[in-house]
């Protein structure tokens, strides 16, 4: 039982809420873990193909909890380092998960609230949904969720946004890359997310899993003999596989692939 999650799996889907809507989904140490158990557990559970992350309540993710934050003033630097280290696990696992991982935004993401979305493969949020990456107003910087918002954003508009920790409205952060969607309420939050769901439960599991693996090997690397290597390497191995040979017999027989009956 977590205390500031829910978790559910249902048709395959695996849904962890962020619930607690009183601090407006603010990261604490205890959500922090109760995160990362959830993850796990959905990263090795068969009967999950697909993660949705949610929230309850107006705001989807507020970042670092205020009282977490006070308790924090007087930490030594190991201890700092403590909790830094436990945030960036639980979005390393998020990235690193072997099932594609949706963000469900339905209001407000700020500081690591970013880059919770930013570590999902795929996020839709709400018109009225506003982001900041706000830390620099704390006399702080974005260092853990860096990495995650980086790949999602680039360089340049990092560097305004991190900087200025100016809000940034739902149709900015489509156009920069934060999100792929934005939709009119939380009705059609939940079709645009259905959508995708239907989509990706048509593809084989473990394809999902090694696609997810390749993207993160060959993203940012120059195009050279040892990136040419790995991907000569993944094709062949995926196509000698159990689910690739049934994927491609499938597609030649005209029939449905095993993962779908």
């Amino acid at each position: 039982m977590h205390q500031n999650i829910i978790t559910e799996i249902d048709a395959g889907v695996g849904i962890i809420t962020l619930n607690r809507p009183e601090r407006h989904n603010a990261f604490d140490d205890v959500m922090i873990s109760n995160m990362e158990d959830a993850i796990s557990m959905m990263a090795n559970a068969p009967e999950v193909r697909v993660v949705v992350i949610s929230s309850t309540g107006q705001s989807f993710c507020a970042g670092e909890d205020i009282q977490w934050m006070q308790r924090a003033v007087n930490y030594s630097i190991e201890e700092n380092r403590g909790d830094a280290g436990e945030l960036a696990e639980m979005l390393r696992r998020i990235t690193d998960c072997p099932k594609p991982v949706i963000a469900r935004v339905q209001g407000p993401a700020y500081g690591g609230g970013v880059g919770l979305v930013a570590a999902c493969d795929m996020a839709v949020a709400t018109f009225e949904t506003r982001f900041a990456l706000t830390e620099v107003k704390l006399g702080l910087i974005p260092a853990v969720i860096s990495p995650h918002v980086l790949a999602a954003i680039g360089e340049r508009y990092a560097r305004r946004y991190m900087l200025t920790a100016e809000r940034f409205s739902a149709a900015e952060a489509y156009r920069i890359g934060l999100i792929h969607e934005m939709v009119a309420d939380e009705a059609s939050l939940d079709d645009a997310v259905g959508e995708w769901i239907e989509a990706l439960l048509k593809n084989g599991p473990r394809a999902l899993a090694e696609c997810k693996a390749l993207i993160r090997s060959v993203s940012g690397r120059p195009l050279g003999p040892k990136v040419i290597e790995y991907t000569v390497d993944r094709v062949a191995n995926i196509r000698v596989s159990t689910e690739g040979q049934e994927g491609l017999t499938a597609f030649l027989e005209k029939r449905t692939p095993d993962w779908l009956l």
